[in-house]
């Protein structure tokens, strides 16, 4: 019997060991054991493989503007696990993650004992979301798919809306190892007679969605065609912006995050607010809900003097898209903290780090698919020509980045959204 924070938080560590295993049946099972509530409220589900999280929360923020009572289901999380179930842009309450914990866990417990076989973490995670969601009677749930989404535990939902914010090479041992194989793999969370809205596409990656589209009945709102991105200028802590939207034109909305890339995945979460609706959004809704968004660990600001910037960007992509963002922070000399999975195109991330860093320091963030640091480091002295060192722990690493600032310095953190969470804990 679950009963206290630590034992539900003993209780999903003791699945961590089960890996990544894709497929819908274990979370299924459980789901319909429990009544199939992830069948009480509409779902708009998101995957692609940068801009997830970001774009999750602009929908749920937007939503919670026109007074819904919105779900929201992210992942990782940067501090604390509540922060993947979301209630009206806040954390789940503690007691009632607990709580959702417990109810799980006896049905969990029973289809391991009847089956033999036990839920992974994110799987055990998913239903506590789709529980949580319905106890909390919410009107709406967006959730976040975890990698893909044909065969990702999220996908046990008919989604009213599906979303793909964009496709680029990832998790080639499991998604597939072209641009198409992977796009089949995410377009499989549509259903038949729902929408698609679906951000910039390599071509490859189109022309998949397409034909699937084309051949199921999906209606898709396009990036650039149904959706589109209008006048942009860069304002104190993000941009002022005008969305052209397939229902209606939003002109000069506040957008309180960094980095042009938040311009395309405000442009789809409109689009992905005006297909659930089924028609254009009232200004003042608009407005109300994007400048209450936060996007913590995405060039999120957690230290003024000296000034610490951390990102979870962790692919190629991902570091691109916040080296094009550092601008916005002035003429600085970046000391990065660099940490990665081990999964990860390292190789491919790290030459875009010497477009702009002045030293590198490799670190570990305690998980147990961490990059070695040492490794890191030599790979990083061979394809960088600014300083490079490794370190232990994310506490040394930052102990040493601050030995190096100068009078224009600044830290950032990259590379993983485990090491924006602990640099963030350590910072804060």
């Amino acid at each position: 019997m679950i009963e206290t924070h630590a034992e539900a938080l003993a209780y999903l560590d003791s699945h961590i060991g089960y890996g990544i295993r894709p497929g819908l049946t274990r979370t299924a099972d459980v789901l319909s054991m429990m009544g199939n509530p992830q069948n009480d409220y509409p779902i708009i589900l998101v995957t692609g493989s940068n801009g997830k999280t970001s774009t999750t929360r602009l929908i749920s923020s937007l939503l919670t503007a026109h007074g819904l009572r919105v779900g929201s289901f992210t992942s990782p999380h940067l501090e604390r696990i509540e922060e993947r179930f979301g209630l009206d842009n806040e954390a789940a309450d503690p007691d009632e993650f607990v709580q959702s914990v417990a109810d799980v866990a006896v049905f969990a417990d029973l289809y391991e004992a009847k089956t033999g076989e036990s839920l992974t973490y994110f799987e055990l995670t998913t239903v506590i979301a789709y529980a949580f969601f319905a106890a909390q009677a919410v009107d709406v749930a967006v959730v976040e798919v975890g990698m893909g989404g044909r065969l990702d535990a999220t996908n046990v939902a008919d989604a009213a809306v599906a979303v793909i914010t964009g496709i680029s090479l990832e998790h080639t041992d499991v998604l597939g190892e072209t641009l198409g194989e992977i796009a089949s793999e995410k377009v499989g969370i549509t259903r038949t007679g729902a929408a698609l809205v679906q951000g910039p596409l390599p071509q490859e990656a189109r022309d998949v969605v397409i034909a699937h589209c084309e051949a199921n009945e999906v209606h898709r709102v396009t990036f650039g065609v149904d959706v589109n991105l209008g006048e942009f200028a860069p304002a104190v802590g993000g941009w002022l912006v005008t969305i052209e939207g397939a229902y209606g034109t939003y002109p000069e909305i506040y957008l309180p995050l960094h980095g042009d890339h938040q311009l395309v995945n405000l442009t789809v979460a409109i689009g992905a607010a005006e297909a659930f609706f089924g028609r254009a959004m009232p200004q003042d809704a608009v407005e109300e809900g994007i400048a209450a968004v936060t996007v913590p660990g995405r060039l999120e600001t957690v230290s003024i003097e000296p000034l610490v910037i951390i990102d979870g960007a962790h692919n190629p992509e991902g570091i691109e898209a916040a080296a094009a963002a550092l601008d916005a922070f002035g003429q600085r000399d970046w000391v990065v903290i660099f940490a990665v999975m081990a999964d990860k195109d390292v190789a491919a991330m790290i030459p875009t780090l010497g477009t702009f860093a002045s030293s590198v320091i490799t670190t570990a963030v305690g998980h147990e698919r961490s990059a070695d640091p040492a490794y890191l480091a030599e790979l990083a002295t061979t394809l960088l020509d600014v300083p490079v060192q490794a370190t232990a722990t994310t506490g040394e690493a930052l102990e040493r980045a601050r030995h190096q600032l100068g009078e224009n310095g600044a830290i950032l953190a990259i590379g993983s959204l485990y090491l924006a969470g602990v640099i963030r804990t350590q910072v804060l």
